[in-house]
């Protein structure tokens, strides 16, 4: 997630949407939304059939007569004979490309703004750094940048040409929004998140694109709309008044517009919130890419692809700290407590579930019986208790089912060793855990 700046439901994949007759409700009661996905047929850049002649990491070029970065992510399989997306994820104001490409405090889960996880290696993602850490495009100059990424990527890399995407928050959503209307018949389509409004310009803005506008209600909802308004318009949609969530109802509601040029779909997913990137439907306030329907929603408009599930074995990284909760000593002895380290893949971070036991290292998670706030949490031979229950909620916090009480790092804590206990639930960071 950002540094500094602050239901999923079930989709179908649609190659037109007059051809599936959408209805233009909410995706909730329609259950269906388009795809940004192409409609003609693959075009190989430059760079397929040859050896690659860049990598993942930073690289400078030469735009504009200034030196420009950018980190390249490159699939770990990457075949030269295989076209491969290409999607571009601009950062917000302040923000950095390490930040984009590193997924911030959310970590792998998160980089890319959540969709390299999930193209598993299917898309090759740039993360550029803006001049001032913003997107003010004087004169053109961040948009030749593009322009200039591409060629560098698209000589060196197989890409195919007509799956080019990009997305952003706040100001990177500006600047997405640039591309859309500057580079509308370069680029597929855009994901727009909580833009304020045309601070990167939007020259041309006549031509229709695939677009995705996401904003939070109390974000200046009005310049949202006006913003998506243009490519309802230039994508030929039924004008409509898209439902939008009440404030309280800490939910989103994603709508698929009608009457839409075939390939050219709008969507519109407004969220009860504020100026965020990565809101947590059924938790007020919340802020994680690791546990936002963002990520998996742009993913299915940009390719119609379903996410795959989550994997069998997960770790519980604690919003607050950034550190995942841990089996101290990676001992499986009786008793063994929990705390929190810095994330890695060894056995005493990796759970299971059976039913609701929160299984690792061959033994539950559990307090003991009876155990008042402040009970260390630990592992235990399994046996099917109460208090080796627990419930993964929607707001974050882990739920002792015979106690009712939270998994909590003891006084907040955010170092590595820090302990962890059970405590009243109060949704505080420190009690907040995202299954990555």
């Amino acid at each position: 997630m950002r540094d500094g700046s602050s239901r999923s439901r079930r989709w179908w994949t649609l190659v037109a949407a007059a051809a599936l007759g959408l209805t233009g409700a909410s995706v909730a009661e329609a259950g269906a939304a388009p795809a940004a996905r192409d409609v003609g047929t693959l075009a190989a850049s430059a760079g397929c059939g040859q050896a690659p002649t860049v990598q993942s990491g930073t690289h400078t070029i030469q735009s504009g007569g200034k030196s420009r970065q950018f980190i390249l992510s490159v699939p770990g399989n990457y075949d030269n004979t295989r076209q491969h997306r290409l999607v571009f994820g601009f950062h917000w104001l302040g923000g950095t490309m390490q930040q984009v490409a590193g997924g911030g405090t959310d970590g792998d889960v998160y980089a890319h703004y959540g969709l390299r996880r999930l193209a598993n290696d299917t898309a090759i993602f740039v993360a550029p750094q803006g001049l001032n850490n913003g997107w003010a495009n004087s004169g053109g100059e961040d948009l030749t940048f593009v322009d200039d990424m591409v060629r560098t990527i698209e000589a060196a890399l197989c890409v195919d040409t007509t799956q080019r995407f990009a997305l952003g928050f706040s100001y990177g959503g500006a600047m997405s929004y640039a591309i859309a209307c500057a580079r509308a018949t370069s680029f597929r389509a855009v994901a727009v998140i909580g833009a304020p409004r045309e601070l990167s310009g939007c020259s041309g803005g006549t031509q229709p694109i695939a677009y995705m506008g996401i904003h939070g209600i109390n974000d200046n909802i009005g310049s949202g709309r006006a913003l998506r308004d243009r490519f309802v318009r230039n994508n030929g949609c039924t004008a409509q008044n898209p439902p939008e969530p009440a404030p309280g109802s800490l939910t989103h509601i994603s709508t698929a517009y009608t009457g839409c040029r075939a390939g050219y779909p709008v969507v519109w997913a407004p969220f009860d919130g504020g100026h965020q990137q990565g809101p947590v439907d059924g938790c007020a306030g919340c802020e994680s890419g690791a546990r936002s329907w963002v990520k998996n929603e742009v993913w299915r408009f940009f390719t119609g692809e379903t996410p795959p599930p989550p994997p069998p074995t997960f770790r519980l990284r604690g919003e607050g700290s950034g550190r995942c909760l841990d089996v101290n000593g990676a001992s499986a002895a009786n008793g063994s407590q929990m705390i929190i380290w810095d994330c890695h893949t060894a056995a005493n971070q990796q759970f299971t579930t059976s039913g609701q036991a929160l299984q690792v290292m061959g033994k539950c998670l559990e307090v003991p019986s009876g155990a008042a706030a402040g009970t260390r949490a630990r592992i235990w031979d399994c046996n099917g208790g109460g208090n080796q229950q627990w419930t993964i909620n929607t707001n974050g916090t882990v739920s002792n089912v015979q106690t009712g009480l939270c998994l909590d790092v003891s006084n907040a804590g955010t170092a590595n060793g820090a302990a962890v206990n059970v405590w009243s639930c109060h949704t505080g960071t420190n009690q907040r855990w995202a299954r990555v």
